[in-house]
């Protein structure tokens, strides 16, 4: 894995660590949820895989160190710093929250405790893999849970930032509650399901639209979709319904989805296409898909791209990497910021769900305390070592399903809850305290 996706700061640390006499300290930095994204109740943790590879497989090449040697932030570092880098690979620990767990403002989703500079460098890919694909899988999870078990189909990856956010962001997709993917390499790399037939393109290349639905019809069979809506949407459908079967059915991508669904469905029922479905596709959020479904409209699938794929009403998340503990010759050390607005948490922690009591609650606690309900925080990686196996995709997106269906009735509706009550336990309180008084004057 690339040792230079990161920032420059990270690097010049290093160094820094390092010329200080400070490499073999060992840190401990924690990803937390500073705050929820707009309009949300909840976030979706996504990402978690794709950290695990980052860790085991860091390291930095010849090329890379020799580019570092020539950037005039290192002029004064020593050759020794290059030579450890040369070496360089993570020895350290992970602790996460399993792919598909709900968490809220406040809480930690995973856990680094590494000797300082193998802590310290992972930071910006750490913050970006968790974060993107965390939004993307709550954004899903929101069309989903609007679309009231109507399938929401992924269709972002044109829209994406890049195509490999296109493809991480199908998964993520996947992970909250989307059915499936038009992003062909996302299915074969993680088994999602892949779905999508034909473009207007397909229909403008033959000089009739009936031919077009033919020939499509002889190509795909049950799968065809005939896209409706390049010249004019009845006489399309009514071209598609003329064609008799086999097909799967049609897609609508622009116009009042509400009436010309109505009209669509009449139309094919009359032809004895009663069997066939409407999807329907373009500038899509939960909010349309919401009103859609309240006014009863003949839709049996969703098509969601832009909004989907760059979560496009909450594009970035405030989530923090900061170091709260450091350890120095056997002696612990706990460390916080206490700027405002902008404070950390000092020691390493845990997560406690308790479910079993009348109000559910999360108490998020010191590592190492005994708490009532599921420890969310687990052991990865040990000693640069995978320790668990990951939960599957599927496993993560049932985890997900679980989650958002046990949640009060409020914390699933698209408008802004009461939040999931979340506290600190009395340990926990304590140690802020402590930290407070031993790190301000």
């Amino acid at each position: 894995m690339n040792g230079l996706l990161t920032d420059l700061y990270e690097l010049t640390m290093a160094a820094g660590y390092f010329e200080c006499g400070k490499a073999g300290e060992k840190a401990t930095f924690e990803v937390t949820i500073r705050r929820l994204p707009a309009h949300r109740n909840y976030a979706v943790v996504a990402g978690i895989p794709q950290v695990v590879d980052y860790l085991l497989n860091l390291s930095f090449t010849a090329e890379e160190i020799d580019y570092m040697r020539g950037l005039p932030q290192f002029a004064q570092v020593s050759a020794g710093f290059f030579d450890y880098l040369r070496d360089f690979r993570f020895t350290g620990d992970l602790f996460a929250v399993p792919e598909g767990t709900l968490l809220f403002a406040g809480e930690p989703a995973l856990t680094i405790r590494a000797p300082i500079i193998e802590a310290q460098i992972p930071e910006t890919y750490v913050l970006s893999t968790v974060t993107f694909q965390t939004l993307i899988a709550s954004k899903a999870a929101r069309c989903a849970t609007a679309a009231a078990s109507r399938p929401v189909v992924e269709f972002g990856t044109r829209r994406a930032h890049t195509p490999e956010a296109g493809t991480l962001g199908a998964r993520a997709a996947y992970l909250g509650g989307c059915a499936g993917t038009s992003n062909t390499l996302a299915g074969f790399r993680y088994g999602i399901p892949v779905m999508g037939t034909a473009a207007h393109s397909w229909v403008m290349s033959f000089p009739c639209e009936t031919d077009a639905f033919r020939k499509l019809q002889r190509v795909l069979g049950p799968a065809t979709v005939h896209l409706l809506d390049t010249y004019d949407t009845l006489e399309g459908a009514r071209r598609a319904a003329s064609l008799g079967g086999p097909m799967w059915g049609v897609r609508l991508d622009s116009g009042d989805f509400d009436a010309l669904s109505r009209q669509v469905r009449a139309i094919l029922d009359k032809a004895g296409h009663t069997g066939a479905k409407i999807m329907v596709s373009g500038d899509l959020d939960e909010y349309r898909i919401r009103d859609l479904v309240a006014s009863g409209a003949p839709i049996d699938s969703f098509g969601v791209g832009t909004e989907l794929a760059t979560s496009a009403d909450a594009p970035h998340m405030s989530a923090i990497y900061k170091m709260v503990e450091l350890e120095i010759c056997g002696i612990k050390r706990f460390t916080a910021k206490f700027s405002p607005d902008k404070n950390s948490v000092p020691g390493a922690k845990q997560v406690f769900r308790d479910v079993a009591r009348d109000v559910p609650r999360d108490v998020i606690a010191r590592s190492g305390e005994c708490g009532s309900g599921e420890a969310l925080l687990r052991p990865i990686i040990l000693g640069g070592r995978l320790v668990e196996p990951l939960p599957t995709l599927a496993q993560a997106r049932d985890r997900a399903a679980r989650s958002i269906a046990d949640l009060p009735a409020a914390l699933r509706q698209l408008e802004v809850a009461e939040p999931w009550p979340v506290i600190q336990s009395r340990e926990l309180r304590a140690l802020v305290g402590q930290t407070r008084s031993n790190l301000l004057p």
